[in-house]
């Protein structure tokens, strides 16, 4: 990664004029410390909404059938999109910080499926991603980084819905509902670089599960951001996340999720 583009500007000077005082003139005053600029005292918060571009890649199989390879583009995805919602949640105190993270997004597709009286399938797919990481702030010594060690919890469910209606009776519908969900540990850091007063790097990496939900899981987040006033900003940055998940189950038979979502983002942050 390139290096820290702030240096340090500005050298105050004084100049004391020294000046013989007569009995009649009284000594001036000399002025008082300036006392140095104050720490916000409390909670701040940053509201932030975004979109995040994803294309997904790796391998998923259900029941047991063989795992199926994915390799869907935006534009693939785009294409079955319904709906999403996404948006973070940041709060710091002094040291501390928390931030909290919301995914969820729906696709809808319908196929027609070439065997006998060619019955018509409709699947829905609901993706629902929660991160939530305390961290606290490294003493590096720099005003304008701040490095935060973190650990939370990232919980993930996957819900698919199928409907397939049969040719010769399309009045009936087969219907069948999955719903797979898991909770990891992670644990990473959080970056924050104010370049200047209106510039700013953001970096977020973390890894987890450790066989406790998913086998391995890991995210890695880089956005440049602009602070347009002191309450609105906006960035844009590149976001990958990786889950190696197995599961079993008597009815659903064996479920495998080993996908990477990655694409850029797009954001807008309100603080207060």
């Amino acid at each position: 990664m390139a290096g820290y583009l702030r240096g340090l500007v500005g050298i105050l000077g004084l100049a004391l004029l020294a000046q013989p005082a007569s009995a009649a003139d009284p000594a001036r005053p000399s002025p008082a410390p300036t006392a140095p600029p104050s720490i916000p005292a409390g909670w701040t918060f940053q509201a932030t909404f975004y979109g995040w571009a994803t294309a997904l890649n790796g391998t998923v199989g259900v029941r047991n059938l063989p795992p199926v390879k994915v390799d869907a583009s935006f534009g693939d995805i785009l294409e079955h999109f319904d709906g999403a919602l996404m948006g973070a949640l940041l709060a710091k105190n002094g040291d501390w910080m928390i931030l909290t993270d919301l995914v969820w997004a729906q696709l809808t597709d319908d196929a027609k499926l070439k065997i006998a009286n060619d019955p018509a399938l409709k699947v829905k797919q609901r993706l629902l991603i929660a991160s939530a990481i305390a961290g606290y702030r490294l003493p590096l010594g720099n005003p304008d980084l701040d490095l935060s060690v973190t650990a939370g919890l990232r919980y993930q469910r996957l819900t698919l819905d199928a409907t397939l209606t049969p040719g010769t009776l399309p009045f009936i519908d087969l219907k069948s509902n999955q719903t797979k969900a898991w909770l990891d540990p992670v644990v990473g850091l959080v970056l924050q670089y104010r370049i200047n007063e209106r510039w700013f790097f953001n970096a977020l990496a973390d890894i987890g599960g450790f066989g406790v939900g998913s086998q391995l899981t890991s995210q890695g987040v880089v956005s440049v951001g602009y602070n347009w006033t002191e309450t609105i900003s906006t960035a844009i940055g590149y976001r990958a996340l990786y889950t190696d998940y197995k599961g079993s189950g008597v009815r659903t038979g064996t479920f495998r999720y080993d996908t990477t979502m990655h694409g850029p983002f797009l954001s807008l942050g309100v603080h207060f």
